[in-house]
C-alpha cells in the first residue's frame, strides 16, 4: 500500500513544521525595517517638494561675507575679494560657469540689473578661464569684477549648492540674502529688489544712480 503523504512538499506538510515558522519570522523581520526606511524617505521627498530650493537655509544671511580674494577672469584687471564687498552701496555676487546651463537662461536678468544702476560683480565657478571669457563675448558682461574660482576654494567658503547662485551685500559687507537657481524676471521683483531695498535699510545705500529710481518704479 502506498503513503500518500510521502515526498508531500504542500502546505500540510508544512503546518507545525518548526523550522517554517522560523523562517516565516526571519523573512517578516527582513521586511518590516525596509518598509520602514521607505515610509520615511517618502516622507522626506515629500516635504522636500513642497520647499522652494531659493528658501533653503544659508549660515550666511545677516554676517559678513565670507574672506576670500581671487585673481580677475580678465587680464590685467583687478580681482574680486572681501574688501570690495565692504564698499559703500549694496551689491550683488553672482556665482556662475559658462558650463552651466541654467546661468546661460539668467545671464539677461543680470545686464537687466545691472542696467538699472545695481553693482554685479561675479564669481567664475570651476570653469575654463578661455570658455568663460567666450560666454561674456557672447552673452555680454554685466559684471563690474569677475572674480576666477578656478579651483572652487572661493565657492566652498560661499557654501555653494550649485551655480548660479545670487548674494545681495549690503554696504557694510553683510550678506542680506541668498538666491539659489536662476534669476527670473519675476525672481527681480518678488525677491531681489526687495533684498535690495532691505540691504539699503541694513546700512548700505544701493550703487549706481539709477537703483533708487529703478527700485521705486518696480
Amino acid at each position: 500500500m502506498t503513503d500518500d503523504t510521502q515526498g508531500t512538499s504542500g502546505p500540510e506538510a508544512e503546518e507545525g513544521d518548526p523550522a517554517s515558522g522560523r523562517r516565516g519570522a526571519f523573512r517578516l523581520w527582513m521586511v518590516v525595517p525596509v518598509l520602514g526606511a521607505f515610509a520615511v524617505l517618502g516622507a522626506f521627498l515629500v516635504k522636500l517638494g513642497d520647499t522652494d530650493i531659493n528658501d533653503l537655509p544659508s549660515t550666511l544671511i545677516d554676517r559678513p561675507a565670507p574672506d576670500f580674494a581671487l585673481a580677475s577672469l580678465y587680464e590685467g584687471r583687478d580681482g574680486l575679494a572681501t574688501a570690495d564687498l565692504q564698499a559703500p552701496g549694496v551689491k550683488l555676487v553672482n556665482i556662475w560657469a559658462s558650463w552651466c546651463v541654467p546661468c546661460r537662461a539668467e545671464h539677461p536678468m543680470l545686464e537687466a540689473l545691472a542696467g538699472r544702476g545695481l553693482t554685479v560683480h561675479g564669481i567664475n565657478y570651476k570653469d575654463e578661464p578661455a570658455n568663460a571669457l567666450a560666454f561674456l563675448e557672447e552673452l555680454g558682461d554685466p559684471y563690474t569684477r569677475v572674480g576666477a574660482d578656478t579651483a572652487g576654494r572661493a565657492g566652498i567658503e560661499w557654501g555653494v549648492y550649485g551655480v548660479p547662485e545670487t548674494f545681495v551685500i549690503d554696504g557694510r559687507g553683510h550678506v542680506i540674502y541668498k538666491h539659489i537657481g536662476p534669476i527670473t524676471a519675476r525672481d527681480i521683483e518678488a525677491k531681489i529688489m526687495p533684498a535690495v531695498e532691505a540691504a539699503k535699510a541694513s546700512g548700505g545705500a544701493a550703487s549706481g544712480a539709477g537703483a533708487d529710481s529703478a527700485a521705486a518704479g518696480g
